[in-house]
């Protein structure tokens, strides 16, 4: 048995098929193909059932395949390992960012990787938060910059970057364009906030369960811009974070008796030791907490 095989095995099972694990580790699918099947010959158990359109696990595959990613962790934990001792952080890092994140402390750093590290491949990948949360517990990504209300998952390592009130953002002049206000205030508006499954939409619903009232959003996006701009153009009343809420024409109004902060946050597994993600790690949490 070669590590290589336990590759193999794991890029098919990843990918779904022995065509586009290939095109993922640039090998050709005969060679995948061939390695695959010695190895199940070495186990004397056919770990993949390729009856499908779809290859699929068996059930011997099954019990095979956590084991194999965790050796191919632990020979990529022992090569990174080596490398700090060369002097150079090599390595890959799967990095997961809020969707519509415009954060420029965030950007700065990972658009400068490639010249301050040049031994870091990085990939970068969008979703909502809760679903981020889940792919870092499961090892699907490696660290997450998360938006949540409250605690983060407390099977997660988690560095707060960002802890912001919310505010109601409207156009000049609007009868609610005044010092602050109330939630209840906003019954009668049309509301407009970040989809479900982020920190700010969370952070709104428990301050107005807190109060007995009964959360509601009208129009909802992914991206704070889009909301801003729909704001901009009447649509309703905008609840974001303070810092995402700049708009030419808008107004920023406190919400005084929101009692759940919106936060920002970089979240990692707790047994997380690869020296190209601790590195990333402190220098995206250095960004941004000193912005």
């Amino acid at each position: 048995m070669e590590m290589h095989q336990l590759r193999y095995f794991a890029a098919v099972v990843d990918e779904g098929s022995f065509t586009a694990a290939a095109g993922r580790l640039h090998v050709s699918q005969s060679g995948i193909s061939t390695q695959v099947a010695k190895l199940e010959r070495e186990l004397g158990q056919q770990l993949l059932d390729r009856s499908g359109r779809r290859i699929r696990l068996t059930p011997a595959g099954e019990a095979v395949l956590p084991l194999a990613k965790s050796a191919l962790a632990t020979l990529d934990a022992i090569r990174h390992t080596a490398a700090e001792f060369a002097d150079a952080v090599r390595g890959r890092v799967r990095l997961g960012m809020i969707m519509g994140c415009s954060i420029p402390p965030f950007l700065d750093v990972v658009a400068d990787l490639g010249r301050t590290h040049p031994g870091i491949e990085l990939s970068l990948h969008e979703g909502h938060s809760d679903l981020l949360q889940a792919q870092v517990r499961s090892g699907d990504l490696d660290l997450a910059l998360i938006g949540f209300a409250g605690a983060a998952d407390p099977g997660l390592e988690v560095d707060v970057v960002v802890d912001e009130r919310i505010v109601a953002v409207v156009p000049a002049g609007h009868p609610l364009d005044r010092a602050s206000l109330r939630l209840a205030d906003l019954r009668g508006e049309k509301i407009l906030c970040l989809s479900p499954g982020t920190g700010l939409r969370a952070a709104y619903e428990d301050s107005c369960r807190r109060l007995g009232l009964e959360p509601r959003v009208d129009i909802d996006a992914s991206s704070p811009l889009a909301v801003l701009r729909l704001a901009e153009r009447g649509a309703g009343v905008a609840v974001l974070s303070d810092s995402s809420a700049e708009g030419v024409g808008l107004r920023t109004v406190p919400i005084a008796d929101a009692a759940t902060r919106a936060r920002l946050g970089l979240v990692s597994r707790r047994d997380q030791h690869s020296p190209a993600v601790r590195l990333l790690r402190a220098e995206l949490v250095a960004a941004m907490r000193s912005s």
